[in-house]
């Protein structure tokens, strides 16, 4: 066997047993006559030891030859020490050479050398080697996983839809085009306008998670053009409250489980997680303006809120659903509010000065949806598979989506969103 045991689970318990560990040469020490080999895995980093007199000449031999971050396969006997990392080391019978390394290493893996980000994502396998930069994929994997693990408890039935469409899902013009036979088509920016179509279906609590395309030529530490989007729609709302305690609930739960299962990951990122409290505050469009103002921060109505108007709103309210906002700043399908129509129910929810999540009730009659897309100049025969669904009986629903890598981001601390992508795209990068 090329493995028996990851370095996390060999105990000094095991003194005296034999065990097979396999990884990466993370580093040679060279003391005279002994020689250390830490080995490094998923789960951690293990030492061997390697004493001239104790152990074939052989064995020697082939450590000293090795290069750093070669693979190898080493089998030999457990011995307890309280001086050693974890309390135990290893004494090599085996060592088997499974590759290896290139020197000098275009990227470096010690943890005390910093890389630019260009290049840590160029050797991006070798970054993850770095147990800060894996820990953020450990932590996003439980960020996706819990989402999921959430709804489906609230009975939610995951839904997958098509990434490849032939219209805007926003009526926006920031698309992808590519060639699709002897059709026009493009990446979808959001699966939007096919979650509202499966409220009409029966299945009326569904969640989506899946990869969207946002053609925008920003340049920004918090945007991509390639993201993964978490979201539900729910149907037999009354307002934009139907959905809004999902979100709570959910994000609620994903910190719950980030703080539960992630604890050496987040001390390796140096994060002290506070769980979001449930409800979350919310304020009005109009209030939050107001509360702005008094800050220093002027916003005319109607416009939207800038990330400083963001980062300044969260220092009064940490996390806030920003609620009733202007209806042309938000998409078409977003609901008027009865009685005044500038006003639409559509919501931002902000953590930690940061946008990770917007939705609204949507309209549900056909024709007022119709009339809305010609208020603004779209055409509804580009929309017509879309629309046919509200033909024949749809219920009032609402939903939202979160972004996986910013809140990711924001859970992890980063400094850039590329750092919670493994092969980020943006204006700039379409390799590796």
């Amino acid at each position: 066997m090329l493995r028996t045991h990851y370095s996390s689970q060999i105990t000094p318990q095991y003194d005296g047993k034999t065990v097979t560990v396999a990884g990466w040469v993370a580093k040679i020490r060279d003391i005279g006559k002994v020689k250390f080999l830490i080995l490094r895995d998923k789960e951690g980093e293990v030492q061997i030891i390697a004493k001239k007199g104790d152990i074939l000449d052989s064995l020697v031999d082939t450590i000293t030859s090795l290069t750093r971050e070669s693979v190898v396969s080493v089998t030999g006997k457990v011995i307890k020490n309280k001086d050693a990392p974890g309390g135990f080391e290893i004494v090599p019978e085996k060592i088997n050479v499974l590759a290896k390394a290139e020197a000098p290493l275009p990227l470096e893996t010690d943890p005390n050398i910093k890389s630019e980000l260009d290049t840590r994502i160029n050797f991006r396998y070798l970054d993850l080697r770095r147990k800060e930069v894996s820990a953020i994929f450990r932590i996003k994997d439980v960020v996706h996983r819990s989402f999921i693990k959430y709804l489906e408890a609230e009975g939610f039935i995951l839904a997958h839809v098509p990434c490849v469409v032939s219209a805007a899902t926003e009526g926006g013009t920031n698309l992808f085009p590519i060639s699709y036979f002897e059709n026009e088509a493009f990446l979808s920016q959001s699966p939007q306008l096919y979650k509202q179509m499966l409220m009409a279906s029966g299945l009326d609590k569904v969640l989506i998670v899946t990869p969207v395309f946002r053609a925008e030529e920003h340049n920004t530490t918090r945007h991509l053009n390639e993201s993964t989007q978490m979201d539900i729609e729910v149907a037999f709302v009354e307002d934009e409250q139907g959905a809004l305690k999902y979100i709570e609930g959910a994000v609620n739960f994903i910190y719950k489980e980030v703080v539960k299962e992630c604890k050496e990951q987040l001390k390796i990122l140096g994060r002290t997680l506070d769980i979001p409290l449930v409800p979350f505050k919310q304020l009005t469009y109009t209030e939050a303006l107001d509360v702005l103002k008094k800050d220093g921060i002027n916003i005319k109505w109607g416009d939207d809120i800038p990330p400083e108007g963001e980062r300044a709103l969260c220092k009064n309210f940490n996390p806030l659903l920003v609620t009733k906002w202007p209806t042309d700043v938000r998409a078409f399908y977003s609901m008027p509010e009865p009685g005044n129509e500038k006003i639409c129910r559509a919501y931002d929810l902000l953590i930690d000065g940061m946008e990770i999540s917007s939705g609204a009730q949507r309209i549900h009659n056909y024709n007022i949806l119709v009339s809305e897309m010609k208020r603004r100049k779209m055409n509804p025969k580009n929309f017509e598979f879309y629309l046919n669904a509200f033909k024949y009986g749809m219920p009032p629903h609402a939903g939202w989506s979160i972004g996986l890598e910013r809140l990711t981001y924001i859970i992890c601390g980063l400094k850039n969103i590329r750092e919670a992508m493994l092969w980020p795209r943006d204006r700039t990068r379409l390799t590796p």
